[in-house]
């Protein structure tokens, strides 16, 4: 859906083929790191059902790079969304 979504949005706010390829490549590299992230979780899920202090703390680190890589595209689209307005 976020595909879809900022596929049309891209080429309304950015006028240059590489900002649009920068909008447009932010969310599928979120895209990819959440998939990463699913595949971690439920590989751990499956090796064991129990609590284990490891597999918190990788299950934390793949949720912690999702959030990066949200913080990536959230601080691009501002930025484009910024230009498109104006304001810089």
């Amino acid at each position: 859906m976020a595909l879809a979504l900022s596929v049309p949005a891209a080429f309304f706010i950015a006028a240059e083929t590489w900002k649009r390829l920068a909008l447009i490549g932010v969310i599928l590299l979120l895209i990819a790191i959440e998939l990463l992230n699913t595949a971690i979780e439920k590989l751990s899920d499956h090796v064991t059902a129990t609590h284990h202090p490891d597999i918190g703390r990788i299950k934390d680190m793949s949720s912690a790079a999702v959030g990066v890589a949200l913080a990536i595209a959230g601080f691009t689209w501002l930025a484009a969304i910024a230009e498109w307005l104006g304001l810089i």
